[in-house]
């Protein structure tokens, strides 16, 4: 099985400012412990932190990558040739089509703290799936891998 022509992998991290409120729950878990003594206001600093700072770490792990003649993003894992166009959407468009514009049918990969996302539409007919939303901080670079791996793919005209 051979790659796609341009691999792409990308990882939707949390923002910097997430690792600042985990700490920040972290403290307000140890004010509400400080009457009960220092062992467990710092219990509840450490202990808050930690599962604030999980929970963003956890949130902003989900990848997106095309690999292996497939979108891989998040949970889905969907062959090229079932794609059809790539549409790139500026930070407007992505908004609208996070909102007013969007399919409940739709898959969407959102992360509303990346401003820029990608719509792929699907052409498989025995999917039901009209569209992929995906926020990507680099929707030109995803649109040209998955252009790639269409053209690498068995089958491709």
């Amino acid at each position: 099985m051979q790659l796609s022509a341009q691999p792409y992998e990308e990882r939707l991290t949390a923002p910097r400012s997430w690792w600042l409120i985990s700490f920040l729950v972290g403290v307000s878990c140890a004010l509400i412990l400080l009457p009960f003594g220092t062992l467990p206001m710092l219990g509840g600093l450490v202990g808050g932190t930690a599962v604030a700072a999980i929970t963003a770490s956890s949130y902003g792990s989900v990848r997106i990558r095309v690999v292996g003649g497939s979108l891989i993003a998040g949970e889905a894992k969907v062959p090229v040739t079932a794609l059809g166009e790539a549409e790139i959407l500026d930070a407007e468009e992505a908004r609208a089509w996070r909102t007013h514009k969007a399919d409940t049918r739709a898959f969407l990969l959102l992360r509303a703290y990346i401003p820029t996302a990608l719509r792929v539409e699907v052409t498989d007919p025995d999917d039901p799936t009209p569209y992929l939303y995906l926020s990507t901080r680099e929707p030109q670079r995803l649109a040209e891998a998955l252009r790639a791996a269409r053209a690498a793919a068995p089958g491709a005209a």
